[in-house]
């Protein structure tokens, strides 16, 4: 039986495979860009969290000003936005929410005021991404007595 032998030929630099350093060097750069991007994405998160968070105020809103209309007052605030939901409202009664619609973006529940600030009856707020009052940025806080007209903030 006649065995076939191959030559061996010299590599050429078109079929040699890629260095150590070079591999690194591709790592690098691609952790760069994906840090990059990283923090990139984390302000749009932010800001997406706020934009979330001034609709679930502007439902509440809703829902406090239809309770309003057929319970003729207010929430009061020994039961605040809970009187939006079970066990206090069934889900064909008008103001109705669900439990995780009375919970911003950050998971901790709106706050209700009554009577708001600057003469309105109530106020609906959020502390923002901290949770605690003031802050800028992410931190900041959203009032049900202030979105109006601050779509840009």
């Amino acid at each position: 039986m006649k065995r076939l032998h191959r030559q061996s030929r010299p590599i050429s630099p078109r079929q040699r495979g890629m260095t150590l350093v070079e591999v690194l060097a591709v790592v690098v750069i691609l952790g760069l860009i994906a840090t990059t991007l990283l923090v990139g994405f984390s302000g749009a998160f932010g800001k997406a969290k706020h934009e979330l968070a001034r609709s679930g105020i502007g439902l509440l809103v809703g829902k406090v000003e239809t309770y309003r209309i057929e319970k003729s007052d207010w929430p009061s605030n020994d039961l605040g936005l809970a009187v939006l939901s079970a066990p206090h409202a069934t889900p064909t009664t008008s103001y109705f929410v669900t439990a995780d619609q009375l919970v911003d973006p950050w998971g901790r529940n709106y706050l209700y005021i009554v009577p708001g600030p600057d003469g309105h009856p109530f106020e609906i707020l959020s502390y923002g991404a901290d949770g605690e009052p003031g802050g800028e940025g992410e931190n900041a806080d959203l009032s049900s007595a202030n979105l109006r007209g601050k779509a840009d903030q």
